[in-house]
């Protein structure tokens, strides 16, 4: 039987009493990852509380016993399967309200994770740079592919391999975590903007922010990763297509890509590329089409290699959507061409 606790005693009051019951050792070590404002609101509670008789002191513990047992679940299964064990343990109402709380707390310690979005990527790295590489683990989660490998581009060289390696094994994450973090870097942080938070998607989400580094630094990362966890280092790769990886695409495959490519990307494009690749896409050309886009390619002059990096992309992004529509199969490596 569930000991109910005071209707006038609010989230603050609740929390006041935990901390009372939870003991000086742990409540000193909440206070240190807590804004200034709300351990002054705290403090002023704690302050006012004059006897936690056992009834209140019981409800508050199994308040908290249960918002714990629901982040675990919802870490371990979802919402789906944290509401059907719930339900089961709390009956339905529990079990929405328990719902409901864990989502407000989870959205308002977001809400400060979630301002990194639009945050300078130079000066977010100086916030990062002495943080524990789980830490930049998490913050680069809260962030899209292309604002990812901006801000992991300006960390020490040294950090990167660690922090993609944890990013890549983040596959979910307890709102309680995403609260310490957030409060600790709160304060930093604070005058840096405002986004809408992001979901992430594990090891495609580090393939895609890998895909967007320049190709000499994706592999001095990912050899890093290979000395410590080969077969990490080999999940990231095997979702990461790369323009050289269109080696492995099916000649008609190829012929579909070129159809919808501008031709002046893919001279782009070849101008970065190896002679083993060109010569495989010259294959799949006529022989008077090969000799225009040679030409084409001849004609360019001296080209910016983020200009080639581009064009690139842009054809994997046509290779990635037309494998999608099922028009295309881009044929992956196994795992045998890449353990050494």
């Amino acid at each position: 039987m569930t000991a109910p606790v005071p209707g006038s005693a609010g989230g603050m009051r609740k929390a006041a009493i935990l901390l009372v019951l939870l003991g000086d050792e742990i409540s000193s070590q909440i206070f240190r990852n807590l804004p200034d404002k709300e351990v002054e609101t705290l403090t002023r509670e704690i302050t006012e509380l004059e006897y936690i008789d056992p009834q209140t002191a019981l409800g508050v513990l199994e308040e908290y016993y249960r918002l714990i047992l629901t982040q675990d679940y919802l870490a371990q299964g979802g919402a789906d399967y944290a509401q059907k064990l719930l339900t089961k343990a709390f009956g339905d109402e529990g079990a929405r309200q328990l719902m409901k709380q864990v989502s407000h707390a989870a959205q308002a310690s977001a809400s400060q994770l979630d301002s990194l979005q639009k945050s300078d990527p130079q000066q977010l790295a100086k916030f990062l740079e002495s943080e524990h590489p789980q830490t930049i683990a998490l913050i680069l989660a809260h962030m899209d592919a292309k604002q990812a490998s901006a801000l992991l581009m300006r960390l020490p060289e040294a950090l990167r391999a660690d922090a993609i390696k944890r990013l890549a094994l983040l596959r979910q994450f307890s709102p309680e975590i995403a609260q310490k973090i957030s409060m600790a870097l709160h304060r930093r942080l604070e005058a840096l903007g405002e986004q809408s938070r992001r979901a992430y998607a594990g090891f495609q989400g580090v393939a895609d922010l890998l895909n967007r580094l320049d190709p000499s630094s994706s592999k001095t990362i990912l050899d890093t990763i290979e000395k410590d966890d080969a077969k990490l280092a080999l999940n990231i790769r095997n979702l990461m297509f790369t323009f050289q990886d269109l080696l492995g695409v099916p000649e008609a495959g190829i012929r579909e890509i070129l159809s919808q490519l501008d031709k002046k990307t893919l001279a782009l494009a070849l101008r970065g590329a190896s002679e083993e690749l060109k010569n495989f896409i010259f294959k799949s050309m006529s022989s008077r089409a090969v000799e225009m886009l040679k030409e084409d390619m001849d004609v360019l002059g001296p080209v910016r290699s983020r200009e080639i990096l581009k064009a690139q992309r842009e054809a994997v992004t046509i290779a990635r959507k037309l494998e999608a529509e099922g028009k295309i199969s881009l044929g992956m490596e196994t795992e045998d061409e890449y353990v050494t």
